[in-house]
């Protein structure tokens, strides 16, 4: 939970989570920009203010996402973002996680603490039950953060999301509640 005068909704030793605001887009598309070599192929984030503001907005209005900015805790610089997309509640309970780190921040350490930041704010704030990442198979540092943080491969799944012009095939890597230490 954050902190009476934290920006934070959770944070750790070196990074915090917090939700995407409309004012973060100058400093969020300058990272895309300076990020593309690390995203492609695997990921388009919005580039321009206009793509952002349609982005950030179906994050902030959405019920069923809920998109969160991994921040360093020295001085408050974007270093990433993890979205929870398609959140099914009654029965079901879960999410399927999208993200990537922007390249100044890449190989720090601080999107391995803002997944856990973001899984234990799920199971607890959110009550979530399960979620899922969906990974091309070729993407070694997705895959090696997904691991890293505690997910399981279940499985994989052909031609199942369209990226860059055509169906990719990805791995299934999930976490459930009970898989966590989380209280």
């Amino acid at each position: 939970m954050p902190e009476n005068d934290s920006p934070y909704l959770a944070q750790g030793p070196r990074a915090g989570i917090r939700h995407f605001t409309y004012e973060d887009a100058a400093e969020f598309t300058a990272r895309v920009r300076e990020s593309k070599a690390l995203h492609q192929p695997w990921l388009f984030p919005p580039g321009s203010p206009d793509a952002y503001a349609a982005y950030a907005g179906r994050l902030i209005k959405d019920p069923t996402k809920a998109g969160f900015l991994v921040c360093a805790r020295d001085g408050g610089a974007i270093a990433g973002f993890i979205n929870i997309n398609n959140i099914v509640e009654g029965g079901f309970l879960s999410g399927a996680l999208g993200y990537g780190a922007f390249a100044h921040a890449a190989g720090r350490g601080l999107m391995s603490e803002g997944l856990g930041l973001v899984v234990r704010y799920a199971f607890t704030t959110m009550g979530l039950h399960r979620l899922e990442i969906n990974v091309q198979p070729g993407n070694a540092a997705s895959i090696a953060l997904a691991r890293r943080c505690g997910f399981r491969l279940e499985g994989f799944s052909p031609d199942f999301i369209h990226i860059d012009g055509a169906w990719r095939d990805h791995e299934r890597w999930a976490i459930t509640s009970e898989m966590t230490s989380s209280p």
